[in-house]
């Protein structure tokens, strides 16, 4: 069953952008802690920042501390009412303090926007980390169920086949229990192969490779009329990264592999127009890749400037 399009877009206030005729739609989360950038990307010192001015004051504070926040994006392509990645969820048990218990609106941000958990008809999951597959599930009734019952959750074969075979600490094997082994259990789990080339998903919208940071991540192209975006996933966390690509997470899998994804993709991108929509990427988190001396800088595009209301 076709849903209908989302409407109200303007009047919602969910920041969106327009790629030809879809609408991008950010959901937000939460806005991570301060203390997330030196963790997460420690050879993005102060001094490392302070040399990016344009980094100043979207995506880092003035004493060099990088802004970073967790949401998803909603959007229509082809009929289908698509979320690419869910966050960290609610109430959930982490190790991580910033992501333990959370108690967010999430899901009133995604019905405020046009995507009641009903009328979802695909996820598209970049990769299996706990920050990117939380809203998943749902707390019922003392049993973690599917948040979006009617829909199928994607997921590259190759990065479920490499967690199958992986040594997970305790904390990772909760994450499974709760946020991927019920969708799985549920049926609505599917695995694509996505290995050298693209793979389209429908119409407008493809999966690309881009292994590192975990051995089957994935990023999301959406197409429509001459226009393109990509949905970043962990490929690229933060802005920085642009001008500095070998700069990496503390948690990528493959180092080497996630530094020249980023330098492959980032030239891909460069001058093209591409829209960059970045799931980590604080307000105004969108933007268009320019060279910038010898690597790229991010040329903010604010929601709504070529967005419009429904398909």
């Amino acid at each position: 069953m076709r849903h209908a399009a989302p409407s109200g877009r303007r009047t919602s206030g969910i920041p969106a952008w327009g790629v030809g005729d879809i609408t991008v739609h950010r959901i937000d989360e939460t806005v991570l802690p301060p203390e997330t950038g030196p963790w997460l990307l420690p050879a993005a010192t102060g001094e490392v920042v302070g040399r990016e001015a344009w980094l100043v004051p979207d995506f880092a504070d003035g004493r060099g501390v990088l802004r970073l926040a967790s949401h998803s994006f909603a959007l229509v392509a082809g009929g289908m009412r698509v979320l690419v990645d869910t966050g960290i969820g609610n109430g959930k048990p982490r190790a991580n303090p910033a992501w333990h218990d959370l108690d967010t609106d999430y899901l009133h941000r995604l019905d405020r926007a046009g995507f009641p958990p009903e009328s979802v008809d695909l996820v598209v999951l970049t990769h299996l980390h706990t920050d990117h597959v939380g809203w998943n599930t749902r707390a019922d009734s003392g049993a973690w169920v599917p948040t979006f019952p009617n829909a199928r959750y994607l997921a590259s074969r190759t990065e479920w086949d490499f967690w199958a075979g992986h040594d997970m600490d305790g904390a990772r094997r909760q994450m499974f229990r709760d946020s991927v082994h019920p969708i799985r259990e549920a049926g609505l789990l599917d695995l694509v192969d996505v290995r050298d080339e693209a793979v389209g998903i429908a119409p407008g919208l493809r999966l690309l490779p881009t292994p590192g940071h975990t051995p089957g991540h994935v990023s999301v192209e959406l197409r429509s009329r001459t226009e393109t975006a990509l949905i970043t996933g962990d490929c690229i966390h933060h802005p920085v990264q642009l001008p500095h690509p070998g700069i990496g997470s503390c948690v990528d899998i493959h180092p080497a592999r996630a530094e020249a994804t980023r330098r492959r993709l980032l030239a891909s991108l460069a001058g093209t127009g591409t829209l960059l929509l970045g799931t980590h990427f604080p307000p105004p988190t969108a933007g268009r890749v320019r060279p910038h001396g010898d690597a790229h800088r991010l040329v903010p595009v604010p929601p709504d400037s070529c967005a419009h209301d429904g398909e």
